[in-house]
């Protein structure tokens, strides 16, 4: 009886690092499995629950995860939009609790970063960020959480750890990340030219500019655009080019109007 007692008790401990909620698996072998799914940090797997049967897969034999999203992430989200950020924090480091491994962790951890960030608390920032990646390293360059690992360690001037993470999302496979990194290349331009002349060409050459004209693909677009349109229209007003900074502005509040971007 007591080696059933810790037998449960272990199973217990093994799945507490995350929530178990709804959602589904796609396998490499193309299967998909549905049902209450749960991370086990112990064993390093995905535990799906139907009914009374129970299956385990490793990380490593898991192409996709789609998990429900958690009820408080909109209204969060829209805290850290507004600038309300400091009142988003508890929700959201509740998010990235319950949800490790459960995709939404990852995203949570990008807007609680975001509202540290806000709060000018760039230590707190890197901290929640570190949190995750400290258990999954490839969230440091690629994925929703790099980007605001990336402006933390830029706040902090931490620029060895800030290259290492760029040059690994620029050679990676997701497109996301490496159009993120280009973003960054320019407000890494745009900080260590104090806003010069030079640093918003370069900034605009090297950067912005480039996701504007070739992120403009479906997948991507919308986390994207918004944000290299309006900082590409700040180093156009820099430049005292009036014309080309409102058709930057014009196609940001025509083709994003819903973004955060659009109404700073």
């Amino acid at each position: 009886m007591q080696r059933l007692i810790t037998s449960a008790l272990c199973a217990f401990a093994a799945l507490a690092a995350s929530a178990a909620v709804t959602g589904s698996l796609k396998l490499e072998n193309g299967d998909e499995m549905k049902g209450t799914i749960g991370w086990s940090a112990r064993e390093k797997a995905y535990v799906v629950t139907k009914g009374k049967f129970e299956q385990r897969y490793k990380a490593t034999d898991v192409a996709e995860i789609d998990i429900e999203k958690p009820a408080a992430f909109d209204g969060a989200v829209a805290q850290v939009a507004k600038g309300q950020g400091a009142a988003a924090i508890p929700v959201l480091q509740k998010i990235v609790k319950d949800y490790a491994h459960l995709q939404w962790d990852k995203i949570a951890g990008r807007y609680l970063a975001e509202a540290y960030l806000a709060a000018d608390k760039p230590d707190d920032a890197l901290k929640a960020c570190r949190g995750i990646i400290d258990d999954e390293p490839s969230a440091a360059y690629r994925g929703d959480l790099a980007p605001a690992y990336w402006s933390a360690l830029l706040r902090l001037n931490r620029r060895a750890p800030l290259e290492k993470s760029l040059e690994k999302a620029m050679k990676s496979d997701d497109r996301f990340a490496r159009g993120a990194a280009l973003i960054m290349l320019g407000d890494i331009a745009m900080k260590e030219g104090n806003e010069s002349v030079d640093a918003c060409k370069k900034a605009l050459t090297d950067g912005y500019l480039r996701v504007v004209f070739l992120y403009k693909d479906a997948d991507v677009a919308a986390k994207l655009q918004p944000e290299a349109l309006y900082k590409a229209a700040h180093c156009f007003d820099k430049l005292s080019q009036s014309g080309r900074a409102d058709f930057m502005r014009t196609e940001l509040k025509r083709s994003y109007a819903s973004s955060p971007w659009a109404n700073k």
